[in-house]
């Protein structure tokens, strides 16, 4: 007896010290592996907002390829002058992000010297000051550029402006900084501060769209951007070897092909409401506006 304990005691220590030897969990399993963001594509510009700002750097985002084969449209053979065709639009506005057709919009309306009506879109220096800053909420990195809205005033006064800037905070949602021209027309510019209900528009009087390279646009770097739209733009894409080419659009209202591909090809243009314009012939020539004589057709 005296040996069988003896036996069988050495062996439950035998046992504990094998068990006590075996690896146990690995700290931090499962843990999810860090990704790096992308780095942001560094573009000079030179915006004017209605009050100091610095502009944001270039969209870094993804940008997105779809095979030719599978765009569903037509593009017309390349010619000089840029020249565009047009193609089918859709009654909504799928595209449209925070300002939609059809929907009006509370806010207040205050006034700034625009000056030669540039500002933060680098639209240029205008004639018709009829112009606003949209608040950087509604301005929605951008996509308010180009657009025109009516304006109405508690008072019965009304004005039609375009968005050329951004007003960035205290602005607030809702709210338009007109230039002094435009508020001039709608009460006395004494009272700084009126309330205003605003909404899209798609003009029915308007020239050609136009295409513009951004200065220091090259063969490897080219900003691309799209001037006297009708209605606000959604998107841009540019042919390449493999098919469309989706840009990533910036704050100061540029869409930037950071590696060079489809800089001075063909541009297919989408506004909100899902018409897309195919402009063939525009050549890469920073700084110069070149008419597409196609325009989005009016909702």
């Amino acid at each position: 007896m005296i040996g069988t304990t003896v036996a069988l005691t050495a062996a439950g220590v035998l046992v504990c010290l094998v068990t006590a030897m075996l690896p146990g969990p690995k700290a931090g399993a499962g843990a999810g592996a860090e990704v790096a963001a992308p780095a942001a594509t560094q573009a000079g510009t030179t915006p004017t907002p209605s009050a100091p700002t610095s502009p944001a750097p270039a969209d870094s985002s993804p940008a997105a390829e779809t095979p030719a084969a599978s765009a569903g449209t037509t593009t017309a053979a390349p010619e000089p002058s840029g020249k565009g065709t047009p193609q089918a639009a859709s009654t909504t506005a799928p595209s449209a992000g925070r300002i939609r057709p059809g929907t009006t919009y509370k806010g207040v309306a205050t006034a700034y010297a625009a000056g030669d009506g540039n500002g933060a879109c680098l639209f240029g220096p205008s004639d018709d000051l009829m112009i606003a800053a949209m608040n950087t909420t509604d301005y929605e990195s951008s996509r308010a550029c180009g657009a025109y809205v009516r304006v109405r005033a508690a008072n019965g006064a009304s004005i039609t402006v375009r968005i050329t800037n951004e007003c960035p905070l205290p602005c607030a949602p809702g709210q338009l900084d007109l230039s002094e021209q435009a508020f001039a027309k709608l009460a006395d510019p004494k009272v700084g501060r009126i309330p205003i209900t605003w909404s899209l528009l798609s003009p029915h009087t308007s020239g050609p769209i136009s295409i513009r390279y951004k200065t220091g646009s090259n063969p490897h770097w080219c900003g691309i951007q799209v001037i006297n739209h009708r209605n606000p733009v959604a998107g841009l894409e540019v042919r390449t070897a493999k098919g469309w080419r989706r840009l990533p659009r910036t704050d100061y209202n540029h869409f930037l092909s950071a590696d060079g591909s489809g800089c001075g090809g063909a541009i297919r243009i989408t506004d909100i409401y899902g018409e897309q314009l195919t402009v063939d012939g525009t050549a890469l020539l920073p700084d110069v506006v070149q008419p597409a004589r196609v325009q989005f057709a009016p909702h």
